[in-house]
């Protein structure tokens, strides 16, 4: 399964999640959008159709697409979310890397992907990401309801409702 990640050049290089996870070869770092593969399942945090259940075989035949970026430039630098492909956003999670620790929706692109992967069943895949940060094992215990119940979703319908009831108390 491939990861790739357009890399924006907007983050500090020490504590960029991608480029630690680029080393490591579990993400390919890219500056093209050219080397996004067809098909991939693009985290665009403006799509209307949530990541779920149902997009697993899309992730294991095609892989995941994901911006690393500043989330204040985030609209500047949306270019990969003008390809082709099926974009999807992730539903309401809490951030746990120490950047934006607590803050919902602002997650690090490790964070992101490993809630993609652990949403359409791929939760060992998600841990070994995680696994790689001291704080990473952290973000999958403190969204582990959420996350279960995601997991458990037909499709991204019912995802965004599980949100929604959590979100409205």
């Amino acid at each position: 399964m491939k990861i790739v990640v357009y890399h924006a050049e907007e983050c500090d290089r020490k504590k960029c999640t991608s480029l630690k996870l680029g080393r490591k070869g579990k993400f390919k770092i890219v500056n093209s959008l050219n080397q996004i593969p067809r098909g991939a399942l693009v985290l665009n945090p403006f799509s209307e159709k949530a990541v779920s259940p149902e997009d697993r075989d899309m992730v294991m035949r095609r892989g995941i697409a994901a911006l690393d970026c500043s989330w204040k430039k985030v609209r500047k630098s949306s270019v990969i979310f003008q390809t082709a492909g099926n974009h999807r956003s992730l539903p309401f999670l809490v951030a746990a890397n120490p950047t934006n620790y607590g803050k919902p929706c602002i997650l690090s692109t490790a964070e992101a992907v490993a809630a993609t992967l652990y949403i359409v069943g791929l939760k060992d895949i998600a841990s070994d990401i995680m696994s790689y940060f001291k704080w990473g094992p952290h973000f999958l215990d403190l969204n582990r309801e959420l996350l279960e119940a995601y997991s458990r979703a037909r499709d991204s319908r019912e995802v965004v409702e599980i949100q929604n009831k959590y979100i409205g108390g």
